[in-house]
């Protein structure tokens, strides 16, 4: 296993000089207005906006780690204000205006983003640019002009997405092979410890108390019990994500779905030029296993993908230690993406888990009859979409109807995930079926979809 560090939550608790101490648990019995389970991007939005609204609120969060210790601390930075999977799933409950006006609100989550961490001082590397996906393979730029085709007909602003060709993408960017890429403009940039870090710091400058090392053990209506003592609260907000299976009664609410990153050594001046990678763009590419990448602040790439997708039961990692298997193929990938990368030092990589609904569509809702309430489900596109489940909870919470409650995302409940052992060989057929159509779709040249990767949607509803 060919890196410095693997573990120790991700690199940029490193890059922030090591991982946060912690504050105080939960002393005891206590009732506020508000309780919020978990200290992720999600919680802590959704406390920053209660604040704003009404600031004499009473809210505690309560976290089992500390604040940022799961994906809001280990993931890629891309704040990038997309959708996620299917427009067409989110028909079954809302209209094709509601949907077009959904993507159009989470677009605006990116500056957003911006505003808030101009407004509290939070450095987080944030950065405007463009996302490139590439295509490497005729299949694969087929796939990106449908992509593209979909999203001008659901009337995607033109100035919001770009198609180019072969030449032009590796003019960005050298990726070897490149047949075109699909280019998302106004997407930012951030190191997102930072990120989760200062806004923690925000919303305790409010009044917003944070109590940290308290395992949540059960929630009900107006009271969430720990292992520290009770909160009771007339609303309650579970904002787990990946770890929602972790609290009983929804163990297979969400399936916490593994992601893993590695980071290279800062690369000298010489190499950028020689990949060509100078604008700082967001990187991916239009395989089925799917990659993503930026150029961090301190000119390392940090490279991520799926690895070993789910581990049996559901269970998840130790302090974001990865298996030997998931650093190798991602760095096969780097090496795929980026030839000219072979012979630097990998100075860390890790791990952390998202949170997958069986439709692979986000939901935020709230409950009239408990009281609680719930967001997550961005299956990797968390940056952008917990700020908007920060706004849409504080509405919810607040019994304020406005043009985010009305989206068709809120109230949504998919079906729960199939007990074990089918789902995990469910995902882990999924992949399987996913990486062999990768290899069969460059092996082949051919223009289309491999009917492998069509079955393994099918299997499992993404």
């Amino acid at each position: 296993m060919d890196v410095t560090t693997n573990g120790e939550v991700s690199f940029w608790y490193a890059d922030m000089g090591g991982v946060p101490g912690y504050r105080q648990p939960l002393p005891g019995d206590i009732s506020v207005d508000v309780c919020i389970v978990g200290a992720g991007f999600t919680g802590l939005w959704t406390a920053y906006y209660l604040k704003e609204a009404e600031p004499g609120l009473s809210i505690a969060i309560v976290e089992k780690e500390f604040a940022g210790f799961g994906a809001s601390g280990r993931n890629g930075g891309w704040c990038s204000g997309e959708f996620g999977w299917s427009r067409q799933k989110y028909l079954s409950s809302g209209t094709r205006a509601g949907v077009i006006e959904f993507e159009r609100q989470l677009r605006s989550t990116v500056d957003e983003v911006k505003r808030v961490t101009e407004a509290e001082g939070i450095d987080c590397d944030f950065r405007l640019t463009d996302c490139l996906t590439f295509a490497q393979t005729p299949a694969q730029m087929a796939r990106l002009q449908e992509d593209y085709e979909a999203a001008m007909s659901w009337q995607v602003p033109t100035t919001r997405l770009e198609l180019i060709g072969g030449a032009e993408a590796a003019a960005r960017i050298r990726v070897p092979d490149a047949q075109g890429a699909l280019v998302r403009h106004h997407v930012a940039r951030v190191q997102p410890a930072k990120l989760v870090r200062g806004l923690a710091e925000a919303v305790e400058r409010r009044g917003v108390a944070i109590y940290e090392q308290t395992t949540v053990t059960g929630i009900a209506k107006g009271r969430v019990t720990t292992n520290r003592g009770r909160v009771t609260a007339h609303r309650i907000i579970r904002a787990t994500e990946g770890f929602t299976h972790g609290i009983p009664g929804n163990e297979r609410q969400w399936l916490p779905m593994n992601s893993a990153i590695v980071v290279t050594e800062p690369l000298p001046d010489d190499l950028w030029r020689e990949i060509g990678w100078e604008d700082h763009q967001l990187l991916a590419d239009a395989s089925h296993a799917y990659c993503y990448a930026q150029r961090t602040r301190g000119n390392r790439i940090a490279m991520g993908g799926r690895g070993v997708p789910y581990r049996f039961g559901s269970k998840t990692d130790t302090r974001g230690q990865t298996q030997p298997e998931t650093i190798e193929k991602l760095k096969d990938i780097l090496y795929r993406m980026l030839p000219q990368t072979r012979g630097l030092r990998l100075d860390h990589a890790w791990c952390g888990v998202l949170g997958v609904p069986r439709d692979w569509c986000a939901t935020a809702g709230m409950d009239p009859q408990t009281g609680i309430g719930w967001a997550g489900g961005y299956v990797g596109l968390g940056v952008s979409t917990s700020n908007f489940s920060g706004q849409t909870l504080a509405d919810l919470v607040l019994d304020r109807q406005t043009e985010r409650t009305v989206l068709p995302w809120v109230n949504r409940r998919p079906r729960k995930w199939e007990v074990e052992p089918f789902r995990w060989l469910g995902v882990h057929g999924m992949y399987w079926l996913y990486h062999r159509a990768d290899r069969n779709e460059a092996a082949g040249g051919g223009k289309t979809t491999s009917r492998l990767a069509s079955w393994a949607n099918r299997l499992t509803g993404r």
